[in-house]
């Protein structure tokens, strides 16, 4: 599910940060190991969650566009029933769907945001 950065680029940029030397008091290099960190964690939840997030993602979109297909396509689709007015933008099918999948993002990104558990209640 992550868009961007994508998990390559996060890996990327974390084998970059692990092969500087590390100059030991540098409060940069600190933050920048700090910020590693984070993406390892994001990366670790991407990997645990993102198939089924984006499984259900599409089955939610199938829903909404009439058809069936990966979530790539399916997404696509939804954006062009949107453009073209086929979709209402305040559908609640559409509402519900863009609500889920918020939800699963930040669930990725930032599960320790205090909105989630109400988001997850609600």
């Amino acid at each position: 599910m992550i868009s961007h950065p994508t998990a390559a680029e996060l890996s990327e940029a974390i084998a970059a940060f692990e092969a500087e030397p590390v100059i030991p008091g540098d409060a940069r290099q600190a933050f920048l190991a700090r910020v590693t960190d984070n993406a390892r964690a994001v990366l670790a939840r991407e990997a645990e969650h993102s198939a089924r997030l984006e499984a259900e993602a599409a089955q939610r979109l199938a829903r909404l566009v009439g058809e069936p297909g990966d979530y790539a396509a399916l997404n696509t689709k939804l954006c062009q029933a949107l453009q073209n007015g086929a979709i209402d933008p305040l559908a609640p099918a559409l509402l519900t769907h863009l609500r889920a999948t918020a939800i699963g993002q930040i669930a990725i990104d930032q599960p320790t945001y205090g909105g989630l558990a109400a988001l997850l209640d609600g």
